[in-house]
């Protein structure tokens, strides 16, 4: 058994030697936004269903659509904080920010709604610098 103490949420966590973690990686078929594979890994199949999986990476890359979507606001903040030579993020949160946040919580709830109880952990991509979305598989008792 294999101890990992950086899986990226801050909690050691016993994982299985094989196949410990899954990389969902960057779909760039469509330029460099931030874009995942929606495809389900062959070492995920059997462990969660394949349209539990497809709807939660769809969603996620429909959360970085809307953070990289600019708008007349999103212009308009880039401006404010340019006058005050950025001054004003130090008392506000960006669109992108706040965005992100939207996410983490998105992920969290995945995580205990879906992914926990089927013995996995799915890990906030901005923790892997938006390359991957990690994916842990989780020793559980019974498993083998």
């Amino acid at each position: 058994m294999a101890q990992n103490t950086a899986t990226g949420t801050g909690t050691p966590s016993n994982l299985q030697t094989g196949f410990n973690k899954v990389f969902i990686q960057r779909d760039y078929s469509e330029g460099t936004a931030v874009k995942f594979h929606t495809r389900l890994p062959s070492e995920l199949e059997g462990l969660i269903e394949r349209h539990a999986f497809e709807s939660t990476i769809t969603r996620l890359n429909e959360f970085f659509a809307e953070a990289e979507k600019g708008s007349c606001s999103t212009y308009c903040e880039g401006c404010i904080g340019c006058i005050t030579a950025y001054l004003v993020y130090m008392c506000s949160e960006t669109h992108y920010e706040k965005t992100l946040r939207k996410i983490s919580k998105f992920i969290a709830s995945q995580n205990e709604r879906i992914y926990n109880p089927k013995g996995l952990q799915m890990i906030d991509p901005t923790y892997r610098g938006l390359r991957v979305i990690e994916i842990s598989i989780l020793d559980r008792p019974g498993r083998t």
